[in-house]
C-alpha cells in the first residue's frame, strides 16, 4: 500500500471516527447539558487519560514500530515477534497493575488532577474513573497490535477501532442510559464495552490473519526490547501532547464553576477532529514509510517524504483554523444544541472553541515532525522541546486570564453575567502548539540541513493570508443569513446552511487566493478537482 493509499485509508476510517465522536458529543450534550453530571463524566476520563497517554497509548507503538520495522526489514522476523511478545507481557502487566492501584486510589487521584470540583462531582467523577480504567489494559494491547500491523502497511483494522469504542458510548448514552436508569454511569460501561470489542477481541483474531507469533516472555534483556524502552519516554512526552495539554486544561477548568470543564471538552473534542483527520491520518500513514527510508539511509526521499506531507498538512490546517474560528457558534449548534444543551451552551462552547482553532495548522504539523524524528531514532530534541513547550502553556494558563481581554467580544450574544476568562486556556494551548511547531522546524533543519523551508514560510505566510481573507468573507455572508429564533430544531438548519454553505464558498474561495498568491499546494488541489484526477497523481509540492 502506497503512501497516498495509507493515508487515504486512515483519513476516511479517523473521519469516520471524528463523526461518530461527534455524534457521541452530541448524544451527551442533548441528555446532560453541561450539567454537573456530565462535568463529574469528563473529569473521570483524567486518570485513564493520564495512564494511557503514559503507558497504554502511541507512545509505545510509536517507538516500538521503528524496531520492529528494521527487524523485519533486514529479514529476521523471528526477533521481530520477539521483542512483540517480551512488551505484550512485562508491559501488560506493568498496565495491570497501574490500573489496579489507579481503582484503589482513585479519589486522591481526582482531587489532585481536579482539584477545584465540588466535592459530590469529585465523588462521582471517583467511580465512574473506576469503571472506565480496565478499558487502558484493552488500548495498551491493542496499540501493541496494531503497531505491528502498522510496521507492515495494514491500516485498516487498526483504523476502524475507533470507531467501535465510539458505537459503545453512543449506545450507552442513548440506549443503556434510559433502559438500566443509571444515567451517566451506563455512558461510562458503553465505553468500557467499546474499547473491550474494538482494541481487544477484534485486533486478537485480526492477528492471526497477518501471521503473529506471540509468546510470553520476559527477556528485557532483549537489544530490541532495551532499544524501544530508550525511544519510549521520548515519544511519550512528544506525541501525547495534546493529551497532556487536554489533562492540564481540564484541571485549570475545575476552577472556574459548573460547566466550565464541559466547555473546554466539547471545544477542544471539535478542535481535535480535523487534527485526526488530516495530521494525524498522514502522520501514521508517513511513519513506517520514514521508517524504512531511514533504515535505508536514502536521505533524499527521507526528506522529500516529510517536506511534502508537511505542507499538506499545513495548508490543510490553516484554512480548518480559519472556519472553525469564523464559524465556531454554527459549529457548536449543530453538533451540540439539542435537548439540555441550550443557545447559552452554545455561546460558550464556541468561545473556547475560537481560542482552540487559532492552533489547528500547528496541531495537523506536530505528529508528521514529531514522527519525522521518531523515525530517525532521534527523541533527545523532540522531548526538550515538548518541555519547553508545556511550560510556555502552563505560564499562558496563569497569565492570559489576568489580562484585560474580553474572550467573549466575538460572540453573537452575551448572556447576563457569563464569564469567557475561561477560553483564554484554549489561547494558551494554541500558543503553545504554535510555539512548538517553530521549535521543532528549526531542530529538524539543523539535523536534516534543510526541509524546503523557504517553501514551507511562503506557504504559512500566503496561505495564512488567503485563509484569512476567505474567513472575513464568510463572516460578512453568515451575518446576512438571519437566525431562526425560539427553540427547537430552527437555529440548528440555520447553522447547517451556514457550516455547509459557506463552508464550500470559503473553501473555493481559499483555493482561488490561494493559487492566486502561487501557492502550489492550491493550484494542485484546483487542477484535480477540476480534472478529476486520481490519487495516484503526482502529490502536493511537484506542480511547477
Amino acid at each position: 500500500m502506497t503512501v497516498v493509499q495509507a493515508s487515504g485509508v486512515m483519513a476516511l476510517a479517523i473521519l469516520l471516527s471524528r463523526v461518530l465522536g461527534l455524534v457521541r458529543d452530541a448524544v451527551i450534550s442533548r441528555n446532560f447539558g453541561l450539567e454537573s453530571e456530565r462535568d463529574a463524566y469528563v473529569a473521570a476520563f483524567a486518570i485513564p487519560d493520564l495512564l494511557f497517554f503514559l503507558i497504554a497509548g502511541g507512545a509505545l507503538s510509536a517507538a516500538f514500530i521503528p524496531v520492529f520495522t528494521r527487524y523485519f526489514t533486514t529479514g529476521d522476523e523471528k526477533e521481530a515477534w520477539k521483542v512483540f511478545s517480551t512488551l505484550a507481557t512485562f508491559m501488560g502487566i506493568v498496565v495491570l497493575c497501574f490500573v489496579v492501584l489507579a481503582s484503589i486510589f482513585a479519589l486522591p487521584l481526582m482531587s489532585v488532577l481536579r482539584p477545584g470540583l465540588p466535592p459530590d462531582v469529585m465523588r462521582q467523577a471517583a467511580q465512574l474513573s473506576v469503571i472506565l480504567l480496565p478499558s487502558q489494559i484493552a488500548f495498551f494491547l491493542g496499540g501493541l497490535m496494531f503497531g505491528t500491523m502498522n510496521a507492515r502497511k495494514h491500516f485498516l483494522v487498526p483504523a476502524l477501532a475507533p470507531n467501535i469504542y465510539n458505537i459503545g458510548i453512543i449506545l450507552g448514552a442513548a440506549v443503556f442510559a434510559y433502559w438500566s436508569g443509571w444515567g451517566i454511569y451506563a455512558v461510562a460501561w458503553g465505553a468500557l464495552t467499546g474499547a473491550l470489542i474494538g482494541n481487544l477481541l477484534i485486533p486478537i483474531f485480526a492477528m492471526r490473519r497477518f501471521g503473529s507469533a506471540y509468546t510470553p516472555s520476559l527477556d528485557l534483556k532483549h537489544e530490541g526490547v532495551r532499544s524501544v524502552f530508550k525511544l519510549m519516554l521520548p515519544v511519550i512526552f512528544g506525541l501525547s501532547l495534546p493529551g497532556v495539554y487536554a489533562i492540564v486544561v481540564g484541571g485549570f477548568g475545575s476552577f472556574y464553576g459548573q460547566g466550565a470543564i464541559s466547555a473546554l471538552d466539547i471545544s477542544n473534542r471539535i478542535m481535535q477532529a480535523p487534527l485526526g483527520v488530516f495530521g494525524q491520518s498522514l502522520a501514521i500513514a508517513i511513519f513506517p514509510t520514514l521508517a524504512e527510508l531511514f533504515a535505508k539511509r536514502d536521505a533524499a526521499k527521507f526528506l522529500l517524504a516529510v517536506s511534502k506531507t508537511l505542507r499538506t498538512a499545513v495548508f490543510i490546517g490553516l484554512f480548518v483554523s480559519a472556519m472553525l474560528f469564523v464559524l465556531s457558534e454554527d459549529v457548536v449548534r449543530l453538533l451540540n444544541q439539542y435537548g439540555k444543551f441550550q443557545e447559552v451552551d452554545t455561546i460558550r462552547v464556541a468561545a473556547a472553541l475560537r481560542m482552540f482553532s487559532i492552533g489547528v495548522f500547528a496541531w495537523c504539523a506536530h505528529p508528521i515532525l514529531m514522527r519525522a524524528f521518531f523515525a530517525m531514532e532521534n527523541t533527545l530534541l523532540p522531548i526538550l522541546l515538548g518541555t519547553v513547550a508545556t511550560g510556555i502553556f502552563v505560564a499562558m494558563a496563569f497569565l492570559l486570564p489576568t489580562l484585560p481581554f474580553d474572550y467573549g467580544v466575538f460572540s453573537s450574544a452575551r448572556p447576563e453575567g457569563m464569564d469567557f476568562q475561561f477560553a483564554s486556556l484554549g489561547l494558551s494551548v494554541s500558543i503553545a502548539a504554535i510555539a512548538l511547531f517553530a521549535m521543532l522546524l528549526i531542530a529538524l533543519r539543523r539535523k536534516l540541513g534543510r526541509i524546503d523551508g523557504r517553501r514551507l514560510a511562503m506557504l504559512i505566510f500566503w496561505g495564512g493570508l488567503a485563509a484569512a481573507g476567505s474567513a472575513a468573507l464568510v463572516g460578512i455572508l453568515a451575518n446576512l443569513i438571519p437566525m431562526s429564533s425560539g427553540d427547537g430544531l430552527g437555529p440548528n438548519a440555520v447553522s447547517l446552511v451556514r457550516v455547509l454553505g459557506l463552508g464550500l464558498a470559503g473553501t473555493w474561495l481559499f483555493l482561488w487566493l490561494g493559487r492566486l498568491l502561487g501557492l502550489e499546494e492550491a493550484t494542485y488541489a484546483m487542477r484535480a478537482i477540476g480534472r478529476r484526477k486520481s490519487s495516484t497523481e503526482e502529490p502536493p509540492g511537484q506542480s511547477q
